[in-house]
């Protein structure tokens, strides 16, 4: 009696790993070809005969669904390895192996479809050719001496220099302060002010000009971009003193286009 207790514990156990297995390859995504199709029926029939109360016969039944779920996801992949042309690996290199070389040759050649590009000179290009070189010119007249003029050095005045725009009229850092300065006085209460606001100029050449300054100033820590990009404005908000920022904070580059269209929107705007 105590054998039948033991072959009956020993079914029981054999089959709760069955269906554990089962799970783990529909659940986890396994190979389902790791579950041995033989030796689970063999498994199944071996014990059955020993069931005799419910709780037996549902622990078969649910081993035997499991099973089943795994022989539909068995079935599942050999019909989409068959519909997609799918060739083991492991068989194409086996018959790569066994293949000759004129064999291998062969396929290559009827699989093979070269890019083929024909360039040959015509009698037409010929003659093209032959009459551009004779519409040149020889060369004693295309390759005339250039005269050189001399000339006595001269002197020129700051003014004439500053006029001439090789000069500026002050020092490029005494222009930044005085444009500092400048951004200072038109923010308001707030500390800040639209960049257009202060960037926009009757002409676009002089647009350009500030922004090109604006760009030095926050890039000297004379003022700095506040960005507000779900409103999608800009502000610029200058320092009561010049903040170096090299090496303290990493700096980022905030693109601002100040193209002509966006010039021309700022000045209807304006108008409006």
């Amino acid at each position: 009696m105590s054998s039948k207790k033991q072959r009956k514990k020993l079914g029981e156990e054999r089959l709760q790993r069955i269906i554990d297995l089962c799970r783990s390859v529909e659940e986890r995504g396994l190979d389902p070809f790791i579950v041995d199709v033989d030796d689970v029926i063999a498994v199944v029939r071996e014990y059955f005969p020993e069931w005799e109360l419910p709780e037996e016969f549902c622990l078969d039944a649910e081993a035997i669904h499991q099973f089943a779920s795994v022989i539909k996801l068995q079935s599942d992949w050999v019909r989409h390895r068959s519909t997609s042309l799918y060739t083991d690996p492991f068989l194409l290199e086996e018959k790569i192996r066994r293949a000759g070389k004129e064999e291998l040759v062969n396929i290559f050649l009827k699989a093979w479809r070269p890019i083929v590009e024909l360039e040959q000179i015509s009698p037409h290009s010929l003659a093209e050719a032959v009459k551009y070189w004779e519409s040149l010119l020889p060369l004693n007249e295309r390759w005339l001496k250039t005269d050189f003029f001399k000339t006595d050095a001269g002197s020129a005045t700051r003014e004439e220099l500053v006029h001439r725009r090789i000069l500026a009229e002050t020092a490029f850092s005494e222009e930044l302060e005085m444009f500092w300065e400048k951004l200072k006085q038109k923010v308001g209460e707030e500390g800040k002010i639209l960049y257009w606001d202060f960037v926009g100029a009757e002409t676009y050449s002089e647009t350009l000009r500030r922004a090109y300054m604006v760009s030095f100033l926050v890039t000297y820590g004379y003022a700095t971009l506040e960005v507000h990009r779900l409103e999608e404005e800009i502000f610029l908000k200058p320092f009561e003193k010049p903040k170096s920022l090299l090496g303290k904070e990493q700096l980022v580059s905030i693109p601002v286009s100040v193209s002509v269209e966006e010039w021309r929107k700022w000045r209807e705007g304006k108008r409006d």
